[in-house]
């Protein structure tokens, strides 16, 4: 009953009314307020945010420029050095092939050396056989004198084809005198040696000769036994002094053979270590690019991520 008093005289009091209208009104009005000021500071707040968030993204950009930028700068000088060491590794290749060529034509050269040398030994023995042969059943023919000078002059053609072969031998060395160690060097003194004592057998045969015409027709056997001693004992110490050139020349084609071989062997192995290593540079060169566009993809692809 009393709240129905209460209404009733609410109603009918028109400045109770006003009143609580007037209270409304501010009420409302308040409520507008502190909601536009709510929402003026939620813009405020959620701009900061958002500068944050760009400050962030443009900072972390930027420190992934940054990480790309070395990265591709480290790869340039990488990728730099890398092609130095394969042009250099080239160049060695290059340089070893030509020392293979020049190693091949030194083989070839010294097999020719040697076929030369045998050829010269044997042409020695056949000639010697064929001497023998001539001989046979000529000792104490008649015209002792003729005999005599054909003799001295084979002996003389001898002496001549030894010194030839010398000569040779000499001049093959002047060939090589580039290289010549200590023993190349006794080697060339020793032929040198023999050529001289050769030329001084071929002065003492001319003198021989000469002699011939002054000896009697009676005395021509007793000279052509003695002669043919002396003949015998020389050509023996001669073939034994040829022997020896020949057989140190012989060796030192052998030593310089076999020098050969193990450098083309070393030289085959080097080049084949050095195609080996250029061949596994450029497979790491391969799977590096494929790693920087893989890394180069992650960047990229973490930089929309932020976006």
């Amino acid at each position: 009953a009393e709240q129905l008093l209460y209404e009733h005289w609410k109603k009918n009091n028109a400045e109770l009314r006003e009143m609580e209208s007037e209270l409304h009104r501010k009420h409302v009005i308040e409520a507008w307020g502190d909601q536009l000021m709510q929402k003026t500071k939620q813009e405020a707040t959620e701009l900061e945010e958002k500068k944050r968030h760009e400050n962030e993204y443009a900072i972390a950009q930027r420190e992934a420029l940054e990480r790309m930028r070395q990265e591709e700068e480290k790869r340039r000088l990488e990728e730099k050095k890398q092609a130095e060491t394969l042009l250099k590794q080239i160049e060695e290749l290059k340089l070893q092939e030509t020392k293979a060529t020049k190693l091949k034509k030194e083989q070839e050269n010294l097999l020719k050396q040697q076929w030369e040398l045998e050829n010269l030994e044997e042409e020695r023995k056949q000639m010697e056989e064929l001497r023998k042969k001539k001989e046979l059943g000529r000792f104490l023919r008649h015209q002792c004198n003729a005999q005599l000078k054909r003799r001295a002059q084979q002996i003389q053609e001898e002496l001549e084809i030894d010194r030839q072969i010398l000569l040779a031998l000499l001049e093959k060395e002047d060939e090589d005198q580039r290289r010549q160690s200590a023993r190349r060097e006794q080697a060339v003194a020793d032929v040198a040696w023999m050529k001289r004592v050769v030329e001084e057998q071929l002065q003492l045969e001319k003198e021989r000769e000469a002699e011939l015409q002054t000896i009697f027709r009676e005395e021509a056997k007793k000279v052509w036994e003695k002669r043919e001693e002396e003949w015998e004992r020389e050509k023996a110490a001669r073939d034994r002094l040829m022997n020896e050139v020949l057989a140190g020349r012989q060796r030192q084609i052998q030593e310089k053979m076999e020098l050969n071989r193990q450098a083309q062997e070393e030289s085959i192995k080097y080049r084949e270590q050095l195609i080996k290593e250029l061949e596994e540079a450029k497979e790491l060169t391969r799977r590096e690019k494929e790693q920087e566009e893989e890394l180069k993809t992650a960047r990229r692809q973490e930089l929309e991520a932020q976006v």
